[in-house]
């Protein structure tokens, strides 16, 4: 007795290993790829012209003297940590980041000081960023 083969039939293409190529790549670019995130302040600095800017009726201002101690709203913080600062920023603004936020230092503060004000804002998330600026003397 005679028994006929089955043919095989062949009608497509094997897509296992294609698939195995795609899912490496997917895992190299995963495993290559930096997942941080910088935060960024949109900064908007005043003209130095002497002319005088409606200022909101909400709005938070940070000074800092010639020493690098801060003060927010009129009230003189305890020390000069970044996390005694975002605390009084979290108390002042109730949670509402949308507030404008105006930092004003001292001619001879450190720039470190005013870094870190910078910095506290921007882990708050304050978008709304004013430096106060005086017009320089001999122009009008």
């Amino acid at each position: 007795m005679k028994f006929r083969r089955q043919r095989k039939l062949n009608n497509g293409v094997n897509l296992t290993p294609l698939i195995d190529v795609v899912f490496l790549l997917l895992i190299f670019f995963m495993v290559s790829t930096t997942f941080t995130r910088e935060s960024h302040l949109v900064l908007d600095l005043p003209k130095a012209d002497g002319s005088l800017a409606e200022l909101p009726p909400d709005q938070i201002e940070v000074l800092i003297d010639r020493d690098g101690a801060y003060s927010v709203n009129g009230q003189l913080l305890i020390n000069r940590q970044t996390d005694t600062l975002m605390k009084a920023l979290q108390d002042v603004s109730a949670g509402n980041t949308d507030l404008p936020l105006i930092i004003t230092a001292d001619a001879n503060a450190t720039h470190q000081a005013v870094v870190t004000a910078m910095d506290a804002a921007g882990r708050m998330g304050f978008v709304h960023l004013k430096i106060t600026t005086i017009q320089p003397d001999g122009e009008s």
